[in-house]
This record gives structure tokens, sequence and C-alpha cells, in this order.
């Protein structure tokens, strides 16, 4: 059985499983062969390169980019575009991009560095594998998707990343969820983005990424300069993780960069952290390398949240632990308890004893204080009486 439902890609809204107009991206600020942006962006700002490829660039592994092609007029992406790949797209080629969805995407994977930009891909020396299943003239369906998933399995590569879905009923793609568990069987971990119709807050399910029943599917939601789930991102009980998808530099066809949002670049972000990860660790499993990343996340909440998961994908600190997991996350130990036990002073209505002992000690400094000086005015008194009544006595008289 084989299903029409339209795939949306996840930089835009998504539309409804039955819609037959193709997406539009967020365009407002995106050209072709435009100018390169020299300033580094926000979601590169803050990770401290030096660490994150001080053992590998990516280089030996493969990442599927099942979208709108990827160009190779653009000459960051252009040296990242590997061999294989395929079209499902009649009249296409899946190294142009007609659209520009998909060469941002790989960009935000595998993009070079360059002197004249300040962007570049979190894993340069991976390779992009472009199989274009949609374009400006027709989206691509959920059939066309699966077709794309088995080609890309065909080709052996290492990693999927799918930044489209649907938010259909599970039960009208038995084809899609066919093609997921044969990329599982084959241990080829797909990277899914969460989708962009979250600005309501309501929950619903957006496929494949929501395909949790497979262990090889990480589900990625798109967060903001704060850690917390941007505004359009989808929520769920189905997100694993998070990454930046706001405000996200990368490359367009013909050349240049421009800026974008949405889940579809918070996903090949995530793709580039697991790309670097499995460059370093080759025998680990789709889903050693999911709890990795997300035992790694950087938490805002002691355990998983519908919003962003287990938190927003670290790939410093990924690439830095090099444990590899036996199980799936645990959540944060609560903040310790104070266990002193401190006794309680005794409440003494009235005098204390202590307070008794102070006020006699008070008592007699007081009083003898008076007695001296009744003394010594006792004394002056005699004097002054003395020399009044002439009764003051000089030496030899």
């Amino acid at each position: 059985m084989t299903t029409a439902c339209t795939i949306a890609l996840s930089g835009a809204t998504a539309l409804p499983a039955a819609a037959d107009e193709n997406v539009p991206l967020n365009s407002g600020e995106c050209k072709f062969n435009t100018t390169d942006i020299k300033e580094t962006p926000w979601s590169l700002q803050r990770l401290m390169t030096p660490q994150l490829w001080a053992h590998t660039k990516g280089q030996g592994v493969r990442v599927a980019v099942i979208d709108t092609g990827i160009d190779a007029g653009n000459d960051q992406i252009k040296p990242a575009i590997g061999s294989g790949g395929q079209t499902f797209v009649k009249g296409g080629n899946k190294t142009e991009d007609r659209v520009g969805h998909g060469t941002k995407v790989a960009g935000i994977i595998a993009a070079q560095p360059r002197a004249s930009s300040g962007f570049y891909g979190l894993a340069p020396r991976a390779k992009v594998i472009p199989f274009q299943q949609t374009d400006q003239e027709k989206p691509g369906t959920a059939d066309s998707l699966a077709k794309a998933i088995n080609a890309a399995v065909a080709e052996g590569v290492d990693i999927i990343n799918i930044s489209q879905g649907t938010d259909a009923s599970e039960e009208l793609l038995p084809t899609l969820k066919a093609a997921v568990a044969k990329a599982s069987k084959a241990k080829i971990l797909i990277v899914a983005s969460a989708g962009n119709d979250g600005a309501s807050g309501k929950e619903k399910r957006m496929y494949p990424a929501a395909f949790q029943e497979f262990d090889n599917v990480l589900a990625v939601a798109a967060s903001d300069r704060n850690n917390e789930r941007a505004a359009f991102s989808q929520p769920g009980d189905y997100v694993d993780i998070a990454a930046p998808g706001v405000d996200m530099v990368s490359t367009v066809p013909d050349g240049g960069n421009c800026v974008d949002q949405g889940t579809s670049f918070a996903a090949p972000y995530a793709a580039g952290a697991a790309a670097l990860l499995k460059s370093l660790h080759q025998d680990w499993t789709p889903q050693e390398l999911i709890w990795h990343l997300e035992q790694t996340a950087e938490r805002v909440n002691r355990g998983p949240d519908h919003n962003i998961g287990w938190g927003v994908i670290d790939p410093v600190a990924a690439l830095n632990d090099t444990t590899r997991p036996t199980a799936r996350p645990t959540p944060d130990k609560p903040a310790a308890q104070n266990t002193t036990k401190v006794q309680p002073a005794a409440l003494t209505i009235g005098e204390s004893p202590e307070d008794r002992r102070a006020r006699i000690s008070l008592y007699i400094v007081g009083g003898g204080l008076l007695a001296v000086a009744g003394v010594v005015g006792a004394s002056i008194a005699l004097r002054d009486w003395r020399r009044k009544n002439g009764l003051i006595t000089r030496g030899g008289q």
C-alpha cells in the first residue's frame, strides 16, 4: 500500500496531509547567488571548534540529505558532495536545487570553512549525498520519501537527514514506516526534524520523527539562544533532543550565505554532531549514538520534556566524552537535601538563669560604684567642714 500524503518541508509551515501545493520557504532573507555572511553565527559561536575538531572533522562518514537537492554551484558545499545519490523528481537534478532548502540543510552539516564567510558546517570532512525527492513544482510525498530512504539504505550511508514530515495518521504511512524499519535493520541513524507547527503549543505527531518504536530515529526540535523551545517548534512526546534552529546561517544555490529558521535546520545541526561522533566511534550503533547525544546534551530540566527532549545538543561535550553508552540516559539527581540535625534552642518563659546572673552582677558592680562614690563624697564634705571651722592642723603647730 502506498500513500500520497504530502510531506511538508520543516523549514516552512507544515501543510495538512491532504494538501497538494508546494510549501514555500521562509525566504525573507534568503537569496540565491548572494554574498557571504562574514560574522560567525551564534549557533557556531557557542562551540569551541579546536576541541570539537581535535580528533575528527567527520571524515569517512556519509550523510544522505533527502530534500530538494544539493546545489553544486556553491563553493562551500560543492567539495562535500559525495558520490551516489538519486533524484525522484521528474526532470530533476540531484546537484541542482531550485528551492534552496536542501542546500541549506547540507551546508549546516558539511560546508567547508571559507575566508570570506564566518559560517561552516559542523562536520566539514563528512560527505553529503543528495537524494532529491521534492522541488518547487511538486512537493514530496510519504511514498517518495520512503523510496528515497530505501535508496539511501541501499547505498550504505551512515546517517540520513530528513528535514521534512507529515502529520498524517501513522496508519496511513505503512510504506514510510517500512522504509524506516529497513534503515533500522541496516543500523543507519535517521535524524528527523520535529516540525514547525508549534506556535499554539498544541502537541501532535510528525512523521518520520515520531516513529519512536525504532531505535534509530532521533527527533530534533528547534531551540533558541536561551536553550528554550523556539516558538514555532512542534512539541510532542516523541521529541528526543533540541538543536539551534533560529537565525541559522547556511549555504544557498549559486553561492553565498543566507539566514533562515526552522526545525529543518536544527536537524542537520544534530546530524553534523552525529557525523563527528560516528567518525570517532565507527562501531557505535544508532541507538548508542542517540543515547550519547542525549546524555551529553545541555539540560534545562532534570529529565526530558516534550519541548526540547533531553536538552540542547552539545557537540563538544559529546566528542570529549568517549564513554560508550550502555543504556538510555537517566534524569539528573535532585539537589541534595540538608540533612544536618540542628538542635532547636530551648524556649524559656521569663528570666533565664543566664539573665539572672547578669542582672545580679550588674547590681553588685553598680552598688560597689555607689559605695565608692559615697565614701569619696563624705571625705570631701568632712574636709570642707574642717576648713570652715578652722580645725585644719598644720605640722609643728
